[in-house]
């Protein structure tokens, strides 16, 4: 594999740089840096902020509003927009419904949705996991029955992600129990604001309010709202994993946590009595650099298929694997790094001034803790670890 940059590909990352630098929007990067917390009303500001520059969805088609980029200005944007610390897209409209979208929609169904996901219009959940059909998403009991031009939806969805933000859910259904439980699951798309709908939060460990309980009770879904056949939706479904499990990686923003753990270890008062704990903490740092690098050679071998139009490669649950993992390592030093102060406090982070009161306390210590409680699920959600060593197995014929 030829990883050298061409003299376009290098002018080109000038341009997104110097972008993130001087034309988007400050404010969200100095909240970032704060160690603030962002609102909706942040990320739609971002969202618009890219989507008026026509690069909110590098990897659509341009037919459908995408920039046209080839994969490595696909690449070398994800590397800059994370290397100036502005936060990624909302991926669950852009990234993970829009390819289903565009690959398996109708004519209408494109021109109902696409431009509002593009334009951050309208915000999308994902209706995946339920109690019971986590990992195991195949064994999932949401009904979908047939009602005259409707689906009348009954069920539970779990773990939803910003499903109180969200005007639109994405789902996965049971239109038939016969055959294998991977056969009679279809894909609707579904308004929120339809009667029967309640969404309950649910308090992570980090404190913060990301996910939710979606229950639906005889949910009315026009049968316009079917993304392809009737009980294709495992299809679907399999094409967009591979989407979402590559998207996991953000190596630049991994790397980016490893400079600011390098700068933080340097002026940290280790003391003489520590030095022995100071080179571990090195070593393991390195450790985690080194697996950093080898999950981008295998992002860039999984993005390879996207040249001839294709999904992202069969490395997607490596890459799943290998990401999640290098994720928690990393805020695992970044606990160990706060020390004494790596405990599970964690104040309202909205604020600008949410240090006040805590000046003390090394600035990176609150975010980096609820970092770490916050990405214990990532081996679990998206697939759980365990789930992704069976698919390669399977691949690999074992």
């Amino acid at each position: 594999m030829n990883l050298q940059l061409s003299a376009e590909d290098e002018a080109f990352r000038a341009i997104v740089r110097a972008y993130f630098a001087e034309e988007y929007p400050a404010e969200i990067l100095a909240k970032l840096a704060n160690g603030q917390t962002l609102t909706k009303a942040d990320r739609q500001a971002s969202e618009n902020a890219l989507y008026r520059k026509g690069w909110v969805a590098p990897g659509w088609p341009k037919q459908y509003g995408g920039p046209g980029w080839s994969i490595t200005q696909r690449f070398i944007f994800d590397e800059e927009l994370e290397r100036a610390g502005a936060p990624s897209v909302v991926p669950m409209g852009l990234l993970y419904l829009a390819p289903v979208l565009y690959t398996f929609g109708t004519e209408e169904q494109k021109q109902r949705w696409l431009g509002d996901i593009l334009a951050s219009r309208t915000y999308w959940a994902q209706g995946y996991s339920e109690p019971e059909a986590g990992s195991d998403l195949a064994s999932l009991r949401t009904s979908a029955v047939l009602d005259g031009d409707d689906y009348l939806v009954s069920g539970e969805k779990t773990w939803t992600s910003d499903g109180h933000h969200a005007d639109w859910i994405f789902c996965l259904v049971r239109t038939s129990n016969e055959g294998r439980k991977q056969q009679g699951i279809t894909f609707l798309c579904l308004d929120m604001k339809s009667p029967g709908v309640t969404v309950a939060p649910i308090i992570t460990i980090d404190g913060g309010h990301h996910l939710n309980q979606v229950i639906l009770d005889n949910v009315r879904v026009p049968v316009g709202n079917r993304i392809g056949e009737e009980g294709k939706g495992w299809t679907y479904a399999r094409h967009l994993l591979s989407y979402e499990r590559v998207s996991y990686a953000h190596v630049a923003g991994k790397r980016k946590q490893i400079a600011d753990l390098k700068h933080q270890s340097a002026e940290a008062p280790w003391g003489d009595e520590l030095a022995d704990r100071r080179s571990d903490f090195g070593r393991r740092l390195a450790e985690v650099e080194v697996r950093l690098q080898a999950l981008e050679i295998t992002v860039l071998r999984a993005l390879a298929p996207l040249l001839t139009g294709a999904a992202p490669g069969d490395e997607a649950s490596i890459i799943k694997i290998a990401a999640t993992e290098t994720a928690q390592a990393l805020t695992e030093l970044q606990a160990e790094l706060a020390g004494i102060y790596a405990h599970p406090f964690f104040p309202d982070r909205h604020d600008a001034d949410w240090r006040s009161g805590l000046e003390t306390i090394p600035a990176f210590a609150a975010p980096a803790v609820a970092g770490y409680f916050f990405t214990r699920a990532q081996t679990i959600y998206g697939g759980a670890t365990e789930v992704q060593k069976n698919i390669i197995a399977r691949q690999l014929g074992l």
